[in-house]
Order: structure tokens, then sequence, then C-alpha cells
């Protein structure tokens, strides 16, 4: 089931909340989402005293400058994989004065996808600063763009949520 724009924004403020009990920022690395991610954590009343930053690294050039992904790794195991969702949430932490991050990179649609990489495949990660790194692989199949994004915010909030 995608989750509706409303239940977004109660997860949003769900993660924000246990964020701000624990007196932990976060920031976001977003491929696929574009934004998404940032815009629902932002869209919540107060989350300025929880939200550090976004990085929206939609270009294979952008995940490089922007988080210090490695070239090598994204020639070699592809943009969409866990290696370089990894990578994205590591990068995050690297680049902002976050506590967590959250990152997601994969195949929204309706173009783009392969039988090794279909659309609906998406790779998250999350990562807290001096702990883990978290992964999760998503196969949502071809729902639509929005779908897919609004699927791929909703397991985002959860695997973060994981590390709190």
């Amino acid at each position: 089931m995608i989750a509706s724009f409303d239940q977004l924004v109660e997860q949003a403020a769900a993660l924000l909340e246990a964020c701000r009990s624990q007196q932990l920022m976060i920031a976001s690395a977003e491929s696929c989402t574009g934004g998404l991610i940032a815009a629902m954590l932002t869209g919540v009343p107060g989350s300025s005293d929880v939200f550090e930053r976004g990085f929206v690294t939609y270009s294979n050039a952008a995940k490089r400058e922007m988080l210090g992904v490695p070239a090598n790794l994204i020639d070699v195991c592809g943009a969409v994989s866990p290696e370089v969702a990894r990578a994205m949430a590591s990068g995050a932490l690297a680049h902002s004065r976050a506590d967590l991050s959250i990152a997601v990179t994969g195949v929204a649609g309706p173009g783009g996808g392969s039988a090794e990489k279909p659309v609906g495949l998406v790779h998250l990660a999350a990562a807290r600063r001096n702990g883990p790194v978290l992964h999760r692989e998503l196969r949502t199949g071809d729902i639509g763009r929005k779908g897919v994004r609004q699927a791929s915010v909703a397991e985002a909030f959860t695997l973060a949520r994981a590390l709190l």
C-alpha cells in the first residue's frame, strides 16, 4: 500500500519528535525521491531544530561532489545499489553537522529500469554518526513514479526510526 500524503506527514512528525527527544539532528541524501524526504520533514512546523540539511544528488556527479561517493563505487556497483546508498548516508554525515542521515537511490520510472534493476527497485540507507549504517532494499514494482517515491519516503522514515 502506498502511504498517503497525510500518512507521510505523520511519519515525518514522529521521526522529528524521536530525534528531538534524543537531541539528534537529521540530514537527507536523495536521488530518486528528489528532495521529497526533506520536503516532508520541513513541512512539519518546528522542524528547523531537528532537520539540519538535505542533499538532492540526482546525478552521479552530484553524488560524488556533494557526498563524496567514490566514482569507482558508482562505476562498479551502479548508482542504484546497496553500496552507493550506504556511501550516500555516510557522506551526508561527513558533509553535515547531522547525527543521523537517510539516503535513497532507486529507479522511480516510468523508464530507466532493466531486468537487473527494474522500475520500483530502491536502495535505502540510514546512518548514525559513530554508529551503524543500515540498508534496506525496497521493490515496489512499477506502481508509477509518484507511488515509488512515496513508498520510498515511508520506508526511509521507518529505517531512520530503527536507528533511534
